[in-house]
């Protein structure tokens, strides 16, 4: 299994990715034994991947630093590097190589401070890789002057320095960044390409593969999830009753509540194990004695922590609430699918007598102005609007129509 078996649907892009490290592996072989670099590189020192929500943008960029490590014999044999065994493959695909750094959103921006000791190491020679390898997942979050720091990073990289960014598109990355990389766009995978890896990667039953990726749309790790985990199942379930249950203003304020609180309840249970064990290795390493009392002059650092922390959950419970959003816009495109007589697959055909029932009940502009009520709720959102708010917003707009 090589490291392009992860990109699903990704065929074209993957066969990109392979010419690209292999003349990145015959760059270093000929700094190493003093011969000459390949005449016309399909490498550069810098690379963009945008895609939609789904499609696979960090997996991408993590199988292509897998492929730049690898170091598995038979590339001495003609083979492409990324066989996905070796330890160069191995280490960057679960992320502890030295030489790939990651760096995402731990709220929601990367901030100066997140990416200074990055681009400082983005100016060193690799410690033990083939290349210095920086992966940056949320480059759509770079503030003004973290990208400022990307920007004079990428603009005059160390020789053997990569730099992979993900982002949505092309637009949510400055000019300037874009400008000097080389861009790879990943598509949806289709519906039937999620389901058979479902099948083959996780071991689901055809037909519960099947459900899962036709209810997120190809959304990779969301049919991932749906598939594998009962609490997913049961939270998407409860947010496509939402829409019977606004009937009057009461059941707004109390379905909105609800959705706040499970958004919370979920990203507190996904930061607590992180949150503990981030705190006890930091006040190992700060010599805390016996009974957890601190060395003076180390309550600044762990403020510091309770900050990044606090900025991390806030992250969790909005792309929780972001999730339930998408799922909402799932429910009333496909109410507008049949009021319109569009031949398109429903996505959540297992409530697709609600979803008849709401067809006939309305019309296709009240049904446009539902969708553009969620729209509005998720900029909102982006804004920092507090969620409650948002949200109490959105059901009110969705039972007017």
């Amino acid at each position: 299994m090589t490291v392009w078996d992860d990109l699903v649907g990704q065929e074209r892009l993957s066969g990109q990715l392979d010419a690209a490290a292999r003349d990145a592996d015959a760059i270093v072989t000929a700094a190493e034994t003093g011969g000459p670099p390949p005449e016309a590189s399909k490498m550069t020192h810098a690379w963009l991947f945008t895609g939609p929500p789904g499609a696979g943008r960090n997996t991408a960029a993590r199988a292509f630093a897998a492929a730049l490590q690898c170091v598995s014999p038979d590339r001495a044999l003609g083979g492409s590097p990324g066989c996905g065994f070796c330890d160069g493959c191995h280490t960057s695909l679960v992320g502890t190589h030295a030489d790939v750094t990651t760096v995402a959103a731990v709220g929601t921006q990367i901030l100066a401070e997140d990416m200074r000791d990055t681009v400082r190491k983005s100016f060193t020679s690799p410690a033990n890789g083939r290349w210095q390898v920086i992966l940056v997942e949320d480059a759509e979050r770079l503030n003004e002057k973290s990208a400022n720091a990307v920007l004079k990073a990428v603009e005059e990289p160390a020789p053997r320095t990569v730099w992979l960014l993900c982002a949505p598109s092309l637009e949510d990355v400055l000019p300037t960044i874009r400008s000097r990389c080389r861009h790879v766009g990943l598509l949806t995978p289709s519906v039937d390409a999620v389901a058979d890896m479902l099948v083959r990667r996780e071991g689901i039953e055809p037909e519960a593969a099947a459900v899962a990726a036709r209810a997120t749309q190809g959304h990779i790790e969301r049919a991932r999830r749906l598939a594998t985990d009962p609490r997913a199942r049961e939270r998407r379930a409860a947010v496509l009753k939402l829409p019977l249950r606004i009937e009057d203003i009461g059941g707004c304020f109390k379905a909105a509540q609800e959705l706040v609180d499970a958004a919370s309840e979920e990203s507190k249970q996904l930061a607590e194990e992180v949150d503990t064990k981030e705190t006890e290795e930091l006040k190992a390493a700060l010599g805390a004695v016996q009974g957890g009392r601190m060395p003076r002059g180390t309550a600044g650092v762990m403020k510091d922590l309770e900050d990044k922390q606090k900025r991390r959950r806030t992250r969790a419970q909005r792309d929780s609430l972001d999730l339930a959003l998408t799922e909402l816009t799932g429910f009333y495109r496909d109410v507008l699918a049949l009021q319109l007589g569009s031949r398109v697959a429903l996505a959540n055909i297992e409530v697709q007598d609600v979803l008849e029932r709401m067809a006939r009940d309305g019309t296709p502009e009240a049904t446009l102005r539902r969708i553009d009520a969620i729209a509005a709720c998720r900029e909102a959102l982006d804004r920092n609007v507090a969620p409650l708010l948002a949200v109490e917003a959105m059901t009110m707009a969705l039972r007017s129509g």
